[in-house]
Parts: structure tokens; sequence; C-alpha cells
């Protein structure tokens, strides 16, 4: 498995989709539910028959409804192909029971729609306009960007624009993020070892870092708190902050993985926790408070203060807190391709690793109540 996401429109219960990946099966859509107040994992299995999946994506607005990326093998090629799915009614909200004897109980997803790519070539990833409805999502496909109107049941996908990277040889995608920043008007796309940034209203480069890594791009994640910060990871084992006004340097650069990063991703809530999954097998919390839009830690009011602790306090205002990494996971064997923090709960993420392993972890309590208090 490679395929890893929260289900985002669920705020309540702690629920992620995973996509497998089997070359003899049918492939299928787990639903992981995380009871934690009990700490059992309850899981649910949707088939996708069409192939095996590359990427999933959730309806910001739905619970119900996901999109894949998928390959699809006909007698002389493999194409990647994207779609958009609803499960069924009853397993759209979280915290479910497992159902006793799963073998019996699998469902199948209904499709919605296909996102048509039979011009445009193979689709890397599909988006979804952050806060918006779910009817707005693009989709990479090769060198192109396809902005997608999904109509009222989301069982039509018109184009509604479109545009494609010029230049040299054969250019191609390999990940993307819609901005939750500017009235959700720009995305981020890799390609090769550049990052770049598009206007979606008129489709043009708005920002182009070039050698952003070394070697190929994997991965990209917003600040949701700061407009103008972004991170990039890649095959040159490092992760990069970059802040698109000035793109000639990264702000920070972290090094602790040995081998590929294939994601990065930012909490929703603390925008200093960043998390990262590599190819050495291994899950890295690292807390980049520096350059987070804490970085001092939190303000304290005034009146709360007695005068010995006010010189206290001021001394520590003037140092910023230090960048460090919380805590390495080695819970997986093999290459982890993804990881994911909860959309309901901002102190608990998940990794997947390519054996088809998915690890629930916390953030360590004394650092949760070091940022809470």
């Amino acid at each position: 498995a490679r395929a890893l996401t929260p289900q985002t429109a669920e705020t309540d219960a702690i629920r992620f989709l995973v996509g497998t990946q089997s070359l003899r099966y049918d492939n299928q859509i787990h639903i992981i539910d995380f009871d934690d107040e009990n700490n059992i994992i309850n899981k649910n299995v949707l088939l996708h028959q069409v192939g095996e999946i590359w990427h999933i994506s959730t309806s910001p607005a739905d619970k119900g409804v996901l999109a894949t990326c998928y390959n699809k093998t006909s007698d002389t090629k493999v194409m990647t192909c994207a779609a958009v799915w609803r499960m069924p009614k009853e397993l759209e909200s979280g915290s479910h029971e497992s159902p006793d004897d799963s073998s019996s109980n699998t469902q199948t997803l209904e499709l919605l729609c296909h996102l048509d790519n039979t011009a445009h070539g193979n689709m890397a990833c599909v988006m979804w306009e952050p806060m918006g409805d779910g009817k707005k999502i693009i989709s990479l496909a090769d060198n192109n960007i396809l902005l997608w109107d999904l109509q009222e049941s989301s069982d039509k996908a018109v184009l509604s624009s479109s545009t494609a990277l010029e230049g040299k040889g054969q250019l191609k995608f390999t990940s993307g993020r819609w901005s939750p920043h500017h009235n959700c008007t720009q995305i981020a796309t890799a390609n090769d070892t550049t990052v770049r940034g598009w206007d979606t209203r008129s489709m043009r480069q708005i920002y182009c870092i070039e050698n952003a890594h070394g070697q190929l791009v994997r991965d990209l994640d917003f600040n949701p708190n700061k407009q103008y910060y972004l991170a990039s990871c890649g095959d040159d084992c490092k992760v990069k902050f970059w802040d698109t006004r000035n793109v000639t340097e990264p702000v920070k650069t972290l090094e602790e993985h040995s081998h590929w990063v294939w994601n990065v991703r930012y909490n929703h809530s603390h925008d200093q926790l960043i998390l990262t999954g590599s190819s050495d097998s291994r899950v890295i919390l690292s807390n980049m408070v520096s350059i987070s839009s804490e970085p001092f830690g939190h303000m304290v009011d005034d009146d709360e203060l007695s005068d010995q602790e006010d010189q206290h306090q001021e001394e520590k205002i003037k140092e910023p807190l230090q960048d460090s990494v919380i805590a390495t996971y080695e819970e997986h064997e093999d290459s982890v391709y993804a990881v994911e923090w909860s959309s309901a709960d901002p102190w608990l993420f998940a990794s997947l690793s390519y054996d088809g392993r998915l690890v629930i972890n916390r953030v360590p309590r004394a650092l949760k109540y070091h940022i809470l208090l």
C-alpha cells in the first residue's frame, strides 16, 4: 500500500482511508476507525476493482466522497486514471464497530465519475479545494494542470480550465498541494527538482523555485497559519521550508532522513509540528518552532504574572524557541510512503509503509502539554 488520507470532512471521529496495491487481487480501500478511548482499530473494506491505488484524497465537504488515482492495464500499456467515488451510506461517518465476519461483508464503491484524462496523460494526484463545497478539484496529469467542476450530485466532472507545463524534455508533475490561503486561488506543484506556484484563476505561474532539491521533489505542504510558507521534500533526503515571496534560498532545511523523503505534513492546528516519512523506514516528528506562527511561544497576559515572574518572562520572550527532532518512529520495516495527521485529533497521526503496515501514533504527552500550557 502507498495511499493514505484522513477523512477530511470527518472532524469528530478519528478515521483514515488506505488504498492497496495488489497485482494479483482486486484492490481495496480500507476504512480505518481508531477508537481513542480504548485504543482499538476498527476496519471496513470497500472493493476498488479498477486497479492498484496510487493516490487517494477525500472531499472536504462530504464524508462519503473520495477520489483515487489508479493504474489501468490494457494489452499494450498501463495508464494511471482518476475517478470520484461514493462509499456506501452506512459507512460514511466514523466510529463504526467492525463486523464480526468481515469476509462476507465486503462492499463496493459507487463510481460517481471519471476525470477523463485520455488527452492529458497519466494522473499523478487529485486535490480538492481545501475550504470549498467539494465541487472543485484539480488533477495533475503528466504536464497538465486540470481544474474540474463537479456537478450537483458529483456524477459528472466538467473541465473548466487547464494549463500545461512548457519546456524541454518529458515534463511530468509528481505531486501538488492546494493552498488554504489567498481565498484558495493558489496551488503549488512539483516536477523534477522544481516547485512552482500557480494562480487557479488565470492558470498562470506565480513563482518558481528552480532546483528546490538536488533530486526529484516528492511532496509539498502549506503551513496552515502562515500564508507564504511551504514545505517540500525529496530524493536528496532533505526537507526544506520556503517563503514563497523570496525563493532564492530555503528558510530552513532539515536533514534527518537517510533516504528519499516521500511525505511532509504540517500539523493543522500547531504549525511547528512537522511529520516526515521516508524510504529509510522511519517517521520523524520535528518541532520547527522558529518558523512557526508562534516562534516565541504563547503570549502570556501581563496580569497573570507577579513581578518576579515578570522579569523572568521578559528574558524568556527575547529568545526564540529551538528547533529540534521530537521523536523518531521505527515501527515500519519497509519504505514509509505516507504520513498524515488526523483531521479530528490534532495530536494523532498515521503512517503507512509499502508492506501494508499502518501505524497510529500520538504526539508525546509532555510536548502536547508544553505547547498547550
